[in-house]
């Protein structure tokens, strides 16, 4: 009897130390998304105030660019880390990342020399902000591979003192960008200090990015890489066309609006862009330890999303003008009309990040990414469709309108593949 005890004492014991493990693992997420949160809002609101709404819009498609680049970087080389190497043998996580990481680099050396010759090419107000942007590429993919290598071994500490050292060296940065007082000074400051924390990377991890590695790391990942890389475009892709067709069917100005009402949902906003330096590495955890779970991890993790945007947007509802005008300048005028849509947008898009992050720890890449052509072709639409229909409030509109169809053949997709991998398991036990 004291042997049978003692086992359930043990067994209980264990499990209380894995709960304990993925609570201290989401928290310092939360801990690394915060900080993010806070640099990329702190960047938006400095901009915002001191460029004026025109220039803020340019900055903003800039913003966006970067957006869709960086998904190509995560889809060839972060992603598949994530997935493959969350929780293994450090031996076998370090030779992962030195080529993951140079991928990533790669990528950033790659389009930002293309970005560098488009602006210099294009000239006018767009060119130069583009053509800094290329510069600075390299740095802020590297940053970023940094954090979902963290992340994969279970070291969120280290992303979050990352995203802390990258916050710290964007203070004076961007005050020497004030001071010059452009759109193109403010994105090599923002650029730079990502650079800054990119270098301490490689000192924290005591790891040096291989570049000549990416052609291997590509061949060895090319399923989960080829049709996480189109998933991942064609959802920062139908971003960049929403920012684009808005800014030719109302103006630049309105990019600006659509930009200054996302960043009064910024730290959600943040997470989202980010999420899966957490969440797929954990649902990859619980698929492994405890496939049963998955389903209600997911749940939890989206409806959790889901309810704190929609309790933050209805904050927002309240603040008055003179707050508001104090934190966004002229800016705030036309982006508070859009704190509904924007929130009720944020919420569909958190909930179906719950789903998605189950899809990608199942390894599900066909349903992930036909759920993400389906919830990219509806953005788009519904960002279009609104602004011909109602200009920049009818552009919001619609989104949020896609987003919440979106969430659903998330949450549809999800179901289905939970079921065939409980069919397989069931088959697999069978045959053994």
């Amino acid at each position: 009897m004291s042997t049978e005890g003692e086992q359930t004492t043990a067994t209980a014991s264990r499990a209380g130390s894995a709960e304990r493990g993925v609570a201290g693992r989401l928290s310092w997420g939360l801990a690394d998304q915060a900080a993010s949160s806070m640099s990329n809002f702190a960047v938006g609101i400095y901009v915002a105030r001191s460029l004026g709404l025109t220039a803020f819009g340019v900055f903003s498609l800039a913003w966006v660019t970067y957006g869709v680049v960086l998904n190509v970087s995560r889809g060839l080389a972060t992603d598949p880390l994530v997935v493959r190497f969350s929780g293994v043998p450090d031996a076998s996580w370090r030779g992962a990342v030195a080529r993951s990481s140079g991928t990533a680099l790669g990528v950033g050396t790659a389009v930002g020399a293309a970005c560098l010759v488009v602006g210099l090419g294009v000239g006018g107000r767009v060119g130069p902000a583009f053509a800094c942007l290329g510069v600075v590429l390299p740095g802020l993919l590297l940053q970023d591979a940094w954090r979902f290598a963290f992340f994969a071994a279970g070291t969120g500490r280290k992303a979050f003192v990352n995203d802390v050292v990258w916050g710290v060296a964007l203070v004076p940065a961007m005050v020497v960008a004030a001071r010059a007082g452009s759109v193109q000074a403010f994105v090599l400051a923002w650029g730079g200090s990502a650079a800054v924390a990119a270098v301490y990377g490689c000192f924290q991890s005591g790891i040096r990015p291989h570049m000549t590695g990416a052609r291997e790391w590509l061949r060895a990942h090319r399923d989960l890489g080829s049709r996480y890389l189109v998933e991942n475009l064609s959802n920062s892709g139908a971003s960049q066309l929403r920012a684009y067709g808005l800014g030719a069917i109302v103006g630049v100005g309105a990019v600006g609006v659509i930009r200054g009402a996302e960043l009064l949902l910024g730290p959600f906003l943040a997470v989202l862009m980010g999420l899966s330096l957490v969440t797929v590495a954990e649902a990859a955890r619980v698929l492994r330890r405890a496939p049963h779970r998955l389903g209600s991890f997911c749940l939890l993790l989206g409806g959790g999303q889901a309810a704190a945007a929609l309790l933050w947007g209805g904050a927002l509802l309240l603040v008055p003008d003179q707050a508001g005008e104090f934190v966004l300048g002229g800016v705030w005028g036309s982006a508070s009309e859009l704190i509904a849509p924007v929130t009720l947008g944020v919420a569909g898009a958190g909930l179906g990040t719950g789903a998605a992050a189950g899809l990608r720890a199942l390894g599900a890449a066909r349903r992930s990414l036909r759920s993400q052509l389906f919830a990219s072709a509806c953005y788009v639409v519904g960002g279009l469709g609104g602004a011909a229909w109602a200009g920049t409030v009818g552009s919001a509109w619609g989104v949020a309108a896609a987003t919440v169809c979106g969430s659903a053949v998330w949450w549809l997709q999800l179901r289905s593949a939970l079921r065939e991998h409980h069919e397989d398991t069931i088959r697999k036990v069978r045959t053994s």
